[in-house]
Formats: C-alpha cells, structure tokens, sequence
C-alpha cells in the first residue's frame, strides 16, 4: 500500500483526532501525526514503549512521554482502547470501528487470541438481567496454555488459588 492510500485509508481516523484534540485547545503538531499513523498501521498489541519503540525509529527526537499522552488522548478519543493481560503492563488496541472480542492468553509464550462468541454475549446479558444490572462495557480474558505450548508439552504450574497467572505477552516488538 503506498503512503498516499494509507492516508486515504485513515482519513476518518484523522479527523475524529483533528475534531477531539481541537475541541480540547490542544495543537495539531506532526509528532502526533507519526504516533496516530504508525498505531493505526499496527495491528498489534502495543504498548506505550512497543510503539515509542516504532516511532523513535522514524523521528529520534520524540520522547516517550509524547507518544504515552498521544495513546492517552487516542483512548479518550474512542481510536484506541485499553487492555490488561495480567502482565502489570497497559497495551493499547483499535477501538474505532473494530468489533467487540475477548482474549485467551498464553501463560506460557504470551501469544493473544482475540475472539468473539455470541453465546458467551448472550449469558452475560442475561445474567446481568437476573441481578437488574446495567452493564456499560466488559472485558473478559482467558489464561491457559495455546495449543502450540500445549503439543510442546510445555507444562505451567497453576496458580494458587486466587493469584493472578504468570504471563509474559508476545508482541511482535518483542
């Protein structure tokens, strides 16, 4: 794809941003341009440091505080989402226009599965139905061994009850 289709590609992206980061009197400058361009091309898992990793390599003089606040104002934008695997780090995901999905995770390689299941949908509507709740948003994740760990014979010791898995993330900067 040439530079001029990816701009075309995310041009709706780029003005939501525009529309949000002016409505908030904040500048319009090219390093958020690199940052927003560079995490709509990764399909990935990010990181704040995955993707300061990425730019740094196209403009040395970014800093990595410039692409955390960046991915904070994509977040508030409703371009990126938050997510947490149990790893004690924040990864950052597409929101705009991506389905809703749910995640298995390796305990042992760190590989993400993104999945969707109508059925699971379904119970937790109707569970919050049951207890008159109003559910806004959920997240669920699924720790455990993928299937290629799991052909490895690759054995992970379970965890206590109560604790939260050992997980290392496999992302493709690492």
């Amino acid at each position: 794809m040439s530079g001029s289709e990816t701009v075309k590609e995310f041009q709706v992206e780029r003005d939501i941003f525009s529309d949000y980061i002016q409505s908030r009197g904040l500048r319009h400058t090219g390093q958020r341009d690199l940052i927003l361009q560079t995490f709509l091309s990764t399909e990935e898992h990010l990181t704040s440091e995955d993707l300061y990793g990425l730019v740094s390599k196209i403009d040395p003089t970014l800093g990595l505080t410039t692409v955390y606040r960046t991915l904070k104002l994509l977040t508030e934008a409703g371009l990126a989402r938050e997510v947490r695997f149990g790893d004690n780090k924040t990864y950052y995901e597409h929101h705009f226009n991506h389905e809703h999905h749910d995640h298995m995770i390796c305990t042992e390689c760190g590989k993400v599965i993104e999945f969707f299941s109508p059925d699971i949908e379904a119970l937790q509507d109707e569970m919050a139905d049951k207890f008159g709740f109003r559910p806004t948003h959920h997240s669920l994740r699924l720790w455990g061994l993928c299937s290629e760990c799991q052909a490895g014979n690759l054995i992970s010791e379970p965890a206590a009850p109560g604790a939260q898995p050992r997980v290392r993330v496999r992302t493709a900067m690492h």
